[in-house]
């Protein structure tokens, strides 16, 4: 069972990857509700000015206290991932760590669906991965959407790309992992 659990987790992690290439680069669904600053050049000037440090940017600042709540402060606010550096760095790296990452998630899946008893049925095993994948969609989408204002458009086309790309990997994990076996305990015939 260990080996069809891990080749179910290797195609299935693949598989992902490949899903997750095609949403992004081919339909878009990576980048709805993504826009661009309209005038960016005078933004990125004042950044490299006023901000050394790469990291991850919450403004206007208010302490963990809430002592003034952001729809006091007034004025625009957001949040903003910096990289004092650039991005002048290959994308290849990333790839391999999201294809590595792909893999895990799928392996976790599948040694889900092996511990699944009560499904015996194929459906009912890839409707069990897919479930996984709504969890998981669902989880920070509607977290990012809620505390930091992210686009309701963007939020469900990324819980659309976890549920559809869960279905994949059930879709392999399903016709590779089977229910387990219930075992039946023999009961002890009675002394007369």
């Amino acid at each position: 069972m260990a080996k069809r659990i891990l080749l179910a987790g290797i195609l299935g992690g693949f598989a992902l990857f490949m899903w997750g290439g095609l949403a992004h680069m081919v339909l878009g669904l990576g980048t709805v509700g993504i826009q661009n600053l309209p005038q960016q050049q005078p933004v990125m000037n004042a950044l490299q000015a006023s901000v050394a440090q790469s990291g991850f940017y919450f403004f206007p600042q208010v302490d963990a206290a809430m002592k003034v709540p952001p729809e006091r402060v007034g004025g625009p606010y957001g949040i903003m991932i910096y990289h004092s550096a650039g991005a002048g760095e290959p994308m290849t790296g990333q790839l391999v760590k999201e294809c590595g990452l792909n893999i895990v998630v799928a392996l976790f899946a599948a040694l889900l669906l092996s511990m699944a008893s009560g499904l015996s049925g194929y459906v009912a095993r890839v409707g069990f991965v897919t479930l996984l994948g709504l969890t998981v969609g669902l989880m920070t989408n509607v977290q990012y959407w809620n505390w930091y204002g992210f686009p309701l458009s963007y939020t469900i086309a990324s819980i659309a790309i976890a549920v559809i790309g869960f279905l994949i990997v059930g879709l392999i994990a399903a016709a590779l992992v089977k229910a387990p076996t219930p075992r039946i305990m023999a009961v002890p015939a009675k002394a007369a």
